[in-house]
């Protein structure tokens, strides 16, 4: 199978049928401005090509995957064939136009309350397990390589998310469960045929060995990390609480900056 052909079946196949539903579905109850989620799936579809690019290139260059020249194009930027390039914006177009789909769907929870607890807890969780994560990645650990880097790129960006809204996410929970565990199981079940057909192969001498199925235990933690940090974004980008929370932090800045100057 050709990374086009993948591309062509397993992501743009989809990718259409949700965008003809979301044009042709009416929302139930009080929908979403359309406007706001087109901005914040192309804000996500920006940063995907831009923090996940330099972090492919070492993977490849480095030979922790490598991709099968037969069945790509030939087309090569930097290290990358340009499918994965492709694969990066739409992945994320993909998993945004699922959230759109979902959030019309579901009946969020009332009653919201702020958890300064639960912020905090999971910022210094997951900053400890980045710091796992970088200890094992910069120690050079073979057999963990790949999972040490996914987690040492992953988590960064996630911490902020969770510093700033995880009582947020967590209120959003329903919507965050229908949107990450149907996709970051069936991009893992694509990802299982693209490996089995050849298309491109995990470095057994940087991986685990471990696996699911046909799956590699990296590929799925890849794609269930990528997807949470999708919907976690366009989720506290879209939510009401964030946008009073955000208000709340900019009326604060100023008055310290106005403390300082004074």
């Amino acid at each position: 199978m050709t990374y086009f052909g993948f591309l062509a079946v397993f992501i743009l196949s989809p990718i259409l049928v949700l965008s003809i539903v979301g044009v042709w579905e009416r929302p139930k109850g009080k929908p979403i401005n359309q406007s706001r989620i087109v901005i914040a799936i192309g804000i996500h579809i920006i940063l995907a090509l831009l923090y996940t690019t330099p972090w492919d290139n070492y993977l490849v260059a480095t030979g922790v995957w490598f991709y099968n020249p037969r069945l790509v194009s030939g087309i090569v930027l930097g290290y990358v064939p340009i499918e994965e390039y492709i694969f990066f914006l739409l992945e994320t177009l993909f998993v945004g136009l699922w959230w759109q789909i979902v959030a019309r769907r579901i009946t969020l929870l009332q009653d919201f309350k702020p958890s300064e607890r639960l912020r905090w807890g999971l910022f210094i969780i997951s900053t400890l397990i980045w710091l796992c994560s970088a200890f094992v990645f910069l120690s050079h650990g073979k057999p963990i390589t790949y999972l040490s880097i996914i987690l040492f790129w992953a988590i960064p960006p996630m911490i902020p998310q969770l510093a700033f809204g995880a009582d947020i996410l967590w209120h959003q929970r329903r919507l965050l469960a229908w949107t990450i565990l149907p996709m970051g199981l069936y991009l893992s079940f694509a990802d299982s045929l693209a490996i089995a057909s050849g298309t491109w192969t995990i470095s057994p001498a940087k991986s685990t060995g471990f696996f699911i199925d046909k799956l590699p235990l990296e590929e799925g933690v890849f794609f269930f990390v990528t997807v949470t940090l999708i919907s976690f974004g366009i989720t506290l980008l879209l939510a009401i609480e964030s946008q009073s929370r955000w208000m709340e932090i900019k009326k604060t800045f100023k008055r310290s900056s106005a403390r300082m100057s004074n």
